[in-house]
């Protein structure tokens, strides 16, 4: 994401060691986020804190502690693993906070994997709400993508039935609301649909960021942008 968005020059990978926001040794010598660390970058007009947490179980109350602090999380799902015990407590502790909520599921380069299989999980494992936002090209694709929305929430499918669509609005209000979480797939390490995520949440995250601009009392405004 820091390089895509042009906040670092060069990518790091944790299998060679130099993952630009592990900096402690343990963290390179065992290859997982430990300690939680923040990095700034632009998503067009907003300046985005992005704060890196530990994934692991063993450093759970570590993570914890960043998701009182956040205004949105991103929670990156491995393609080849798919839906494991740990995601779920993860998904537990978002609900708890009320933090919407990205997904990104990696290593969809890795064989053997499905996307189709893997958005089934999701939805039955974590949440009907996750959504697929990142396969919107054709006008009959648009349309499975309003219907899939519109049918999270019963004012949004009254609203599609009367209009025929969803303003970019009711979809933001919906993500604040947890009611849509919006899914991208991709391989972080081929910069695969990162881009897109990028570009969803700069189009999908303005509602909310407003509203704590503005001084509006809501349970999910934040200080820090994550």
């Amino acid at each position: 994401m820091l390089y895509t968005a042009g906040a670092i020059r060069t990518m790091g990978r944790v299998d060679n060691r130099d993952a630009f926001l592990d900096t402690y040794a343990l963290e390179r010598e065992r290859g997982i986020t430990i300690f939680s660390k923040q990095a700034v970058f632009s998503l067009g007009t907003t300046q985005v804190t992005l704060l890196d947490t530990p994934g692991h179980v063993d450093f759970s109350p570590e993570m914890e502690r960043t998701l009182q602090v956040l205004d949105y999380a991103i929670l990156v799902i491995s393609g080849a693993d798919g839906v494991q015990g740990h995601t779920r407590t993860l998904w537990k502790l978002l609900r708890r906070y009320q933090v919407p909520v990205f997904v990104f599921v990696n290593k969809m380069d890795q064989e053997g994997t499905d996307r189709d299989r893997l958005l089934g999980e999701l939805k039955q494992s974590l949440s009907d709400g996750i959504t697929a936002f990142d396969l919107i090209e054709e006008k009959q694709d648009l349309e499975e993508f309003y219907e899939n929305i519109a049918m999270c929430d019963e004012a949004a499918l009254e609203s599609y039935l009367q209009e025929g669509e969803l303003s970019d609005e009711k979809i933001t209000e919906l993500i604040h609301r947890r009611k849509v979480f919006p899914c991208y797939f991709g391989s972080a390490l081929k910069l695969e649909g990162v881009q897109k995520l990028l570009d969803g949440m700069e189009r999908y995250t303005h509602w909310n960021l407003a509203r704590c601009a503005g001084g509006m009392e809501e349970p999910s405004c934040r200080k820090s942008k994550g």
